[in-house]
């Protein structure tokens, strides 16, 4: 039995219903008051929400309950929330945690501090908003939004702004000290004027069956599956087993390559070079070995900044070779080039390589420490306490990274060249 504060938990909404009663919680949150913000002792314990409970999860459940068991973190798992009943009772009882179909009456449960977002891509901005609004800080799973939801990532990083909640993308890469040692590596001038960077990311999946397995083909819609719910403010469509289990096939609610993998590869490098809005994006790409699904498995983009900068982000699911400057991974590491010379990886030291020309001489720099999940957990919920540092992933990055990602997407499905207009703040094709 579900445990839940209201009787009509198990009831599955309609479509109009779901959008009003979205926008009627989060118009009470702002209502109540939500933006109080006590900076917390260090041992004062936080309780841990989560907004969906799939695969992905998985990964942020054990993150937090190993904090708690084995590094003694002041920190607790309080909460689930899923659309799916018996993931939901998996995951709460697993872990302890009352369960809530409706992820508005976890939002409202005063033991909740923060909230762990790990559902389909075309919820992420909506929840992340009604949160903030409650008054919980935020860790949200990549991509911030979907790709078609440009305005409300503006609206988002907005909302994060006014409350003063903290914000972080669950692009745990960023935990990887080499990103902050080549910042400053460049800010200091080491390769003179940043010119040109390549970054990407390769593996072999289809996302259908070997990727997402459907966990009951004999499911259907109801008490146990809220389909309405689901489709939120995707076209509405009859229920569809693989739709729902397999989300990542279709472009309603994921946008392949360029939002599920590249915020990985497109972060670090946004955050080095320090850019913000691009000017002008241009993709190529389409379904060049999967035919099943709707997104692209085949990806790649050129994106010029105002600075004077071309950042090229290639990537396919066809092939799982990410060629030289790779941890094996798949995901091909970033090198940045300048006037002066370029930078790096090979293995664990950032390599500068002199231009032609250039007076300055070959250098090594030991990488202080690799990417840490765990650590990125920890780094998170510091920022929740003391709520005068930014999270190594912040909003802001979230959305210059997103919209160039979303101009990519865009550019694609159109085929022209996407445009920012950075007067008006909006993407023009």
């Amino acid at each position: 039995m579900l445990e839940s504060k209201s009787k009509n938990t198990g009831r599955i909404l309609t479509r109009r219903q779901f959008i009003r009663r979205t926008s009627t919680a989060a118009a009470a949150y702002v209502l109540a008051g939500a933006s109080a913000q006590p900076v917390r002792g260090a041992n004062e314990r936080i309780g841990v929400g989560f907004i969906g409970c799939g695969g992905r999860s998985g990964a942020h459940f054990e993150a937090v309950h190993w904090l708690k068991t084995q590094a003694k973190e002041p920190v607790d798992i309080v909460a689930a929330s899923d659309l799916y009943r018996p993931r939901l009772q998996q995951r709460a009882q697993g872990y302890g945690a009352k369960a809530y179909a409706d992820y508005h009456e976890l939002l409202a449960d005063p033991n909740v501090d923060v909230v762990c977002i790990s559902t389909p891509d075309h919820h992420h901005g909506y929840q992340a908003i009604d949160a903030v609004a409650a008054g919980k800080d935020v860790y949200c799973e990549k991509p911030v939004t979907h790709w078609r939801q440009f305005d409300l990532t503006k609206r988002l990083a907005a909302e994060v702004k006014r409350t003063g909640r903290v914000f972080q993308l669950g692009t745990q890469g960023m935990s990887d000290s080499a990103w902050h040692q080549m910042k400053k590596l460049i800010s200091d001038g080491l390769i003179g004027q940043p010119i040109h960077a390549e970054c990407g990311y390769f593996r072999v999946g289809d996302w259908g069956e070997r990727g997402m397995p459907i966990d009951d083909p004999n499911a259907k819609a109801g008490l146990e599956l809220n389909w309405e719910a689901f489709l939120g403010d995707a076209p509405k469509r009859p229920f569809d087993v693989s739709r729902f289990f397999r989300w990542r096939m279709y472009e309603d609610y994921a946008g392949g390559p360029s939002t599920d993998l590249f915020p990985h590869s497109l972060t670090p490098v946004v955050s080095v070079l320090g850019v913000t809005m691009p000017s002008t994006v241009v993709a190529t790409g389409g379904k060049f070995r999967y035919q099943e699904r709707e997104v692209p498995d085949t990806f790649n983009m050129l994106i010029d900044y105002p600075e004077k900068i071309t950042v090229a982000v290639l990537g396919t699911q066809g092939n799982d070779y990410p060629g030289a400057g790779s941890r094996g991974s798949g995901q091909r590491l970033p090198v940045i080039r300048g006037w002066e010379g370029t930078l790096t990886i090979e293995n664990n030291e950032i390599v500068f390589i002199p231009a032609q020309g250039s007076q300055k001489k070959p250098q090594r720099f030991a990488v202080e420490h690799g990417e840490d999940f765990v650590g990125y957990w920890r780094k998170f919920l510091d920022c929740c306490r003391q709520r005068n540092k930014e999270t190594l992933s912040p909003m802001d990055l979230a959305y210059h990274v997103q919209t160039a990602l979303q101009m990519g997407m865009l550019s694609l499905r159109d085929g022209k060249a996407a445009r920012f207009d950075a007067t008006a703040e909006k993407i023009v094709l």
